[in-house]
């Protein structure tokens, strides 16, 4: 099966501070610095990298700019072998954040959306769907261009796609409502872009924000500076998030609930049985299933950055490989709580076997 992953990609360069807890940045005071971080951030670099490290045949789309970053985004790229269906506007900038991360303090994001604001349907060449049996975008909230207008460009990219019978995946991104994204009515747009989506993967958060705003804050007051995830219920709190997702349309919703795990609730029997032929796999076990995967514990944390984006990776490689409802789940948790024992989205990765292997050990769960 062939897949394309678009959406959103930056570059993220993160300056590595000596150790010690500063509490503040002091204008006009030098600070030491032990080097400087270079990292391919957003949708397209995290999960359709993770796509290929499981062996998926992928390709990536995103835009960027033609400037000196674009090239560092294209240079990291290529050594994946996965630059070729880059789009290069020599009108845009290049996207990126500058993670301000002294030890002891939380992070701080200098972000610039650059070409990301500008992406469109119009952007993707003319043979960049051929043979294409899985869309996989990511990021929508931090792409302008597809959220103006009530969602727009999003719905008709959505409908394009599925125009063509190509099996569809949408991600979200966490908007603050400060940021002209916030502001946008998500209810409204979702209503739009749903019908067309074959596997909505947002996280918890986004998706609460964008289709129960009210709860939404409610949470946010009710956790403080505690975990917001970790005081939710699955049966009253996640469920009717995934059951509103369905009525407006969306088939298989999966929830991505940090530490917690994942909850899913698939199609019905026509919408898998059509996905199924469309795949060529065997997805029988997969009608009807409401389930929470509860995750497993990593040996070490070091870093979240693309748990979510590489948990999705695993969960759509394993879709397309016809491995059961259950080891789908357990993949999917699996790789997030792999990814967050290095330092990059990548690095800390497992392949399906190595996960069945510690899973059959025994893996031990995480507990709320």
């Amino acid at each position: 099966m062939k897949v394309l992953v678009a959406g959103h990609i930056c570059l993220d360069i993160t300056p590595e501070f000596v150790s010690g807890n500063l509490e503040c940045l002091v204008p006009g005071r030098l600070y030491d610095m032990q080097g400087i971080g270079f990292h391919l951030g957003g949708a397209v670099a995290n999960t359709g990298l993770a796509m290929k490290f499981f062996g998926a045949d992928v390709k990536l789309t995103g835009k960027i700019g033609s400037d000196l970053l674009g090239d560092l985004v294209l240079k990291q790229l290529e050594d994946y072998d996965a630059a070729a269906s880059m789009i290069v506007d020599k009108d845009s900038r290049t996207s990126y954040s500058v993670v301000i991360a002294p030890p002891g303090i939380d992070r701080i994001f200098l972000h610039q959306s650059g070409a990301n604001d500008t992406f469109s349907f119009e952007d993707f060449s003319e043979d960049a769907f051929e043979g294409i049996d899985l869309f996989h975008f990511g990021y929508p909230p931090l792409m302008k261009q597809l959220y103006i207008n009530n969602g727009d460009g999003l719905e008709y990219l959505f409908r394009k796609i599925k125009e063509m019978d190509i099996v569809t995946s949408l991600d979200m991104a966490s908007v603050s409502e400060e940021r002209a994204a916030g502001k946008e009515n998500w209810d409204s747009i979702l209503k739009r872009v749903l019908p067309y989506i074959d596997f909505f993967v947002p996280s918890v958060e986004e998706v609460s924000f964008m289709l129960d705003r009210k709860k939404y804050h409610m949470w946010q007051q009710q956790a403080a500076d505690a975990d917001m995830i970790s005081l939710l219920d699955i049966e009253q709190d996640i469920k009717p998030l995934a059951d509103k997702a369905q009525e407006y349309g969306a088939g298989t919703v999966l929830i991505k609930s940090g530490a917690k795990g994942m909850y899913c609730q698939t199609a019905s029997q026509a919408v898998m049985d059509n996905i199924a032929d469309r795949l060529g796999v065997d997805l029988s076990d997969w009608v009807g299933r409401k389930h929470f995967e509860y995750s497993y514990k990593p040996d070490r944390i070091l870093s979240g950055t693309g748990a979510g984006d590489t948990s999705i990776a695993a969960f759509l490689c394993s879709i397309l490989q016809g491995n059961s409802f259950e080891r789908t789940l357990q993949y999917a948790v699996g790789t997030g709580a792999s990814c967050l024992e290095d330092y990059d989205a990548l690095s800390g990765l497992r392949t399906f076997a190595e996960l069945d292997e510690k899973i059959s050990a025994g893996w031990e769960k995480n507990v709320f």
